[in-house]
């Protein structure tokens, strides 16, 4: 997911020190310790039925009873507001500013823009992400760069979301990154994506460049497996 959403994979950087999987509060790995069936705490948000949620998702009825347990612990309330998200995670970043690009990634994920995230538009998100197709997959990382929503990206937004990443990733970074490193990465990308030379990249042209390269193809994979 991070790869995809991040860097468009073609940020060839490696943190010199492993940071933590971002994945790991999204799937905590506590099968053999979890009942048959979810216990249901009183919280002020109850998720629709989990079989309702197994016909909209691509995941079973025992994932998402994990999936529910890791998001509880985290989120006892049952909904996750941007200043909460921000602090999980900024946990996975210790050695940069993740805030930026978790509120990039945070309106990705509240799909109502009401300012908080319940447990269903966390699983809906993650049934793309994880084991969503290629089209899927690529129109949610979009709708991720498109900030202001108006079906395009233009350069400014490309710019912000990079500028983010490199903010989150920090300074332990191998190789050292150059400060004007950003905008080259976003002139590069945005020139090969922008294919009628009109200022903007539409979601059409957005799949086209990235099915065109092999690194991002690659990352689309990084979490099919991981549950």
């Amino acid at each position: 997911m991070g790869a995809v959403m991040g860097t468009f994979s073609s940020l060839q950087t490696k943190q010199r020190r492993p940071s933590k999987d971002p994945a790991r509060w999204f799937y905590v790995y506590q099968r053999d310790k979890i009942e048959d069936e979810l216990e249901m705490t009183t919280v002020c948000h109850r998720p629709e039925g989990l079989e309702q949620l197994e016909a909209q998702t691509n995941f079973t009825k025992r994932e998402l009873q994990v999936l529910y347990r890791g998001f509880k612990n985290e989120c006892p309330s049952g909904v996750v507001n941007e200043e909460t998200f921000k602090q999980i995670y900024a946990q996975f970043f210790p050695h940069g500013d993740a805030s930026m690009y978790a509120h990039y990634l945070f309106n990705a994920f509240d799909t109502a823009q009401n300012g908080s995230v319940k447990f269903e538009d966390f699983v809906m998100a993650l049934s793309i992400l994880l084991r969503g197709t290629v089209h899927e997959k690529l129109r949610w990382t979009f709708n991720l760069y498109d900030i202001n929503k108006d079906g395009y990206i233009n350069k400014e937004e490309m710019m912000d979301i990079v500028k983010a990443i490199y903010d989150m990733m920090g300074k332990y970074t191998y190789p050292v990154l150059k400060e004007d490193a950003p905008r080259q990465h976003v002139e590069v990308f945005f020139q090969k994506m922008d294919k009628n030379k009109d200022g903007v990249v539409t979601l059409d042209e957005f799949i086209e460049s990235c099915q065109e390269d092999d690194n991002i193809m690659r990352s689309l994979q990084l979490f099919e497996n991981v549950m």
